[in-house]
């Protein structure tokens, strides 16, 4: 990241017409953008939301209320343009990519780069092998460099994945070294008893297998998904394309912060969206050094949050680019107040 351009673009938010520091965390983000572009005026306009599709046998343990059928279901649905995250893109005039990774089943109409049928159940057995794991990342590397070349300034990265919320909790649990009690929430509505399923796959998961927390990869391989690991894939490439990534909710966390324990410099291009209804959010995101600009209790997914900040990010533009300075309006600037 370029941290002249990122210091110009907070000294060009203090000459527009307003209270200091006025627009917030949106004032830090559009410079933060800035800075990952290399440009003092960022650009937008171009944004896909890159949704990566994948299958976890933790499933199998009674972690979620629905099994891999649904995965597809949604699946074909985001193909067609119907789910959630195609019709909250158009209304922020950006495009959908949709990548199965590690699909149960096939679904036409969306990329195909599986690295395997579904992951493995891993209370019994690694989730991946560490080859299965690279691929994926490979994956999201290749998506993110298409995303470039076809002209984006940002992408959003999302996921659809029944489990998925157990296998996050699982990376997390690792990378953090905190328990797995403090990072499982309910998913799309698990009850009591279910939670309990959860905490406990997570736990005989991390006992079983055995991840080292300081090899991120070795930590996606054993407890984690194909599509944690093509989120990851993404952020590393991001230093390398100079593109800015929206995150989502507690999948793609778990994917930031493998990402940051591979690459320190990739938290330079993560952009934080939402701070997501299940209790590992506010820990991953305190742990990469991120503020959430958007608290609206949200646990979609399919990248939905991400999505949510685009018009934001756009209305801040509109006053970072403007004409309604201090200068303009022929008053004296604001100063800082030490």
């Amino acid at each position: 990241m370029n941290y002249t351009i990122f210091k110009d673009c907070l000294d060009n938010w203090n000459r527009v017409a307003k209270p200091l520091h006025s627009l917030g965390l949106l004032e830090e983000l559009i410079a933060k953008i800035a800075a990952s572009q290399g440009i003092a005026r960022p650009y937008i306009s171009g944004r896909t939301v890159l949704v990566f599709c994948a299958d976890n046998g933790v499933v199998k343990e009674g972690v979620s209320q629905s099994d891999h059928t649904v995965t597809t279901a949604v699946a074909t649905s985001l193909s067609s343009g119907l789910s959630n995250v195609n019709l909250m893109a158009r209304e922020a005039n950006a495009h959908v990519e949709v990548y199965d990774v590690g699909m149960i089943d096939d679904v036409p109409g969306i990329h195909q780069c599986k690295v395997c049928h579904g992951t493995k159940n891993f209370t019994k057995e690694p989730a991946m092998t560490r080859e299965e794991t690279l691929a994926a990342m490979e994956a999201g590397r290749k998506a993110a460099e298409k995303a470039k070349l076809d002209g984006n300034g940002i992408v959003v990265i999302g996921e659809m994945g029944i489990g998925n919320t157990t296998t996050a909790a699982a990376v997390l649990s690792v990378l953090l070294g905190e328990k797995p009690e403090t990072l499982c929430g309910r998913g799309s509505g698990l009850s009591d008893t279910g939670l309990a399923r959860k905490i406990e796959a997570v736990k005989k998961g991390i006992n079983i297998n055995q991840p080292d927390p300081t090899d991120p990869v070795d930590v996606l391989s054993k407890v984690g998904g194909a599509d944690i690991a093509a989120m990851c894939g993404v952020l590393l490439a991001a230093p390398q394309l100079h593109l800015p990534v929206v995150l989502d909710g507690l999948i793609s966390l778990a994917a930031a912060l493998a990402a940051c324990n591979i690459d320190k410099e990739t938290k330079d291009y993560m952009i934080p969206s939402h701070m997501g209804r299940e209790p590992g959010c506010q820990l991953a995101l305190e742990a990469l050094g991120l503020k959430a600009p958007i608290a609206a209790d949200l646990a979609l997914g399919e990248g939905t949050g991400g999505v949510l900040l685009l018009p934001m990010l756009d209305m801040a533009l509109a006053v970072y680019n403007s004409t309604h300075s201090f200068d303009s309006i022929g008053i004296e600037p604001y100063k800082e107040q030490l």
